[in-house]
C-alpha cells in the first residue's frame, strides 16, 4: 500500500513526457532544473483532486445567486443527515466565470487507516478522491465476513489486478478514506442479480467534499472549471447554428445552448449510441430544445455533395455551421485524479492522426467568417501545440483569436509557435499553480485545475 503517490505510468510513457517537458525550447527559457520540478509536480498533482468542486450553474433557469442559495440549503441537509462531522458548506461565485461555482475541497486529511479493507476499481477509487460514495459496482474484494454497518477502509487498485470477489489482495493499492458498509459481503458477490446503490459509504475521506447524487440536477451540473471555460471561448450567439463534433457526455453541448439562450441549433455528434442517449437525457434535464443529436462518427460528418440537404442530419454539407466545437478524442492525460494510467506509449500517441481527420472536417463544415476551437484534456505537446502549428500550416485560412476569458496559462515551448501565438493560446496547467510545502498544498482556483488545452480559430 501507497500513501498517495504521483500517478503511476509505464516507463515508457514517464520517459516521453519527460522529453515533452524538457524539450530544447523549455529548457533554454527555464533551465533543466525549472523543468524538472515542473514536470515532478506534474506526476504529484495528477494523482490529487483539484482543490476545488467546480459547478455549472443553469442561469437560463434561474440567478446565480438563486442557485447558490439553493444549493447550499441542498448540501446542508445532505451534512445534517449524515454521520459525517459537522461542516460549514462554503460556496464561492467565480470572479471571471458568470455561470461557475466553486466549493472549496478539503484534504489531504489525516485520516487513520484501518485492518479491515475494502479494494475498488481505480476509476471508483478516484470518484472517491472527489466526493463520490463506493457504488457496488466499484467494489472488487472485501473482508471474507463485512457485514453491513461494518467500519471499513477503501483502497483502490492502481493496476487493475484485484479479483472481483477476493478476500484480500497484496497488489499495489492506495488508500483513499474509510466508510460505512451498506450491505453485506453475499450481496455484492454471492447474488445473480446486479446490485446496485451505495455499497460503502464514505464517513472518513482522505479529500472531503459534498456528493452531487442527486443534488438539483437541473440547476448544478459538475463540469470541470476547463470544461466551462471551452462554452464561454467559442461564444456561441442566439439564432446560429453550431456543431459539436465528438458531445459525449454533453456536458459542453448543454453548455453552449444555455449561452444561446436556446435559441438557435445546437447539432451534437457522437459515434457511440449509449453516449448519445446520456447527451439527450442532459438536454432534456436541463431544459433544453435547440439541441439536437446523432449518432454518427465525425471523421465521415462532411458530405461530398456541397448542394446536398442536411434536413435528415450528418453527413453535412461543408460550410453548414457559424461555430464548430472539436473537443477531441485524446489520451486524457490532465485528467484527475488518476492514479495510475496503464496505457503503452503506442496507445498514448494514437491520438494524433484521428484529431488532425476531425480538424479537416471541422474546417470544412465552417462557414467562412467562423470560429473553430478545438480542446483536449491531455497535457501532450503533440496533440496541442504541435495540432496548431500543423492546422496554421495546413490551412491558411485559419488564424489564432484571442480567448475570452483567459484564465489559464499560456501555449507550451517546443512546437515552435512564435511568442505571440503561445500568448493567444490557453493552457490548463495544474503543476504551475500546485505545491506542496510542510505538507499543506497551496493552490490557486483557476490553475489547480484538470490538465487542459484550448485554441480558437477565425475562418478567413
Amino acid at each position: 500500500m501507497s500513501t498517495f503517490p504521483g500517478i503511476s505510468l509505464q516507463p515508457e510513457v514517464t520517459d516521453y513526457l519527460r522529453s515533452v517537458f524538457l524539450n530544447t525550447e523549455v529548457l533554454a527559457a527555464v533551465g533543466h532544473q525549472g523543468a524538472e520540478s515542473r514536470f515532478q509536480k506534474l506526476l504529484t498533482c495528477l494523482s490529487h483532486p483539484p482543490s476545488y468542486t467546480c459547478v455549472r450553474a443553469s442561469t437560463h433557469l434561474a440567478p446565480l445567486e438563486e442557485i447558490r442559495h439553493k444549493l447550499e440549503e441542498e448540501l446542508k441537509k445532505q451534512l445534517c443527515s449524515s454521520s459525517a462531522e459537522e461542516l460549514s458548506v462554503q460556496i464561492l461565485p467565480h470572479p471571471q466565470i458568470p455561470d461557475v461555482l466553486l466549493l472549496p475541497v478539503d484534504g489531504p486529511r489525516p485520516v487513520q487507516q484501518l485492518s479491515s479493507e475494502v479494494v475498488v476499481g481505480a476509476q471508483c477509487g478516484s470518484a472517491v478522491l472527489r466526493g463520490a460514495h463506493v457504488f457496488v459496482p466499484g467494489i472488487l474484494a472485501s473482508p471474507k465476513y463485512m457485514k453491513t454497518g461494518d467500519v471499513v477502509s477503501v483502497l483502490s487498485d492502481l493496476e487493475g489486478r484485484c479479483t472481483r470477489g477476493a478476500t484480500t489482495f497484496q497488489g499495489k493499492t492506495v488508500f483513499v478514506g474509510n466508510g460505512v458498509a451498506q450491505i453485506d459481503r453475499s450481496g455484492i458477490f454471492c447474488t445473480d442479480k446486479p446490485v446496485k446503490g451505495i455499497g460503502v459509504r464514505m464517513i472518513e475521506p482522505l479529500y472531503r467534499s459534498p456528493s452531487f447524487d442527486g443534488v438539483l440536477p437541473d440547476l448544478a451540473f459538475l463540469q470541470n472549471l476547463p470544461s466551462v471555460v471551452v462554452g464561454h471561448v467559442l461564444g456561441p450567439r442566439p439564432g446560429e447554428r453550431i456543431l459539436d463534433m465528438c458531445a459525449a457526455p454533453g456536458g459542453k453541448t448543454c453548455h453552449i445552448a444555455a449561452l444561446m439562450r436556446d435559441q438557435g441549433e445546437v447539432v451534437a455528434v457522437d459515434k457511440i449510441r449509449n453516449k448519445i442517449d446520456r447527451i439527450r437525457q442532459n438536454a432534456q434535464m436541463l431544459h433544453l430544445r435547440s439541441i439536437k443529436v446523432y449518432c454518427f462518427d465525425s471523421v465521415k460528418a462532411v458530405s461530398g455533395d456541397a448542394s446536398a440537404q442536411d434536413t435528415e442530419g450528418p453527413p453535412f454539407p461543408p460550410e453548414s455551421f457559424d461555430r464548430v466545437l472539436l473537443d477531441a478524442p485524446c489520451s486524457g492525460l490532465g485528467q484527475r485524479p488518476s492514479m495510475s494510467c496503464t496505457w503503452s506509449l503506442k496507445e498514448i500517441c494514437s491520438y494524433q492522426p484521428l484529431q488532425r481527420k476531425l480538424l479537416h472536417n471541422a474546417v470544412r463544415l465552417l462557414k467562412k467568417g467562423g470560429v473553430l476551437v478545438y480542446s483536449t484534456c491531455t497535457v501532450t505537446l503533440a496533440e496541442n501545440e504541435e495540432q496548431v502549428a500543423w492546422a496554421l500550416d495546413t490551412f491558411p485560412c485559419l488564424t489564432l483569436q484571442p480567448q475570452e476569458p483567459h484564465i489559464g496559462a499560456e501555449g507550451m515551448l517546443g512546437a515552435g509557435l512564435s511568442p505571440e501565438q503561445l500568448r493567444l493560446l490557453q493552457r490548463f496547467s495544474p503543476e504551475l499553480s500546485w505545491d506542496q510545502t510542510a505538507g499543506a498544498l497551496h493552490c490557486r482556483a483557476d490553475g489547480d485545475t484538470i490538465g487542459f488545452f484550448i485554441a480558437k480559430f477565425l475562418k478567413n
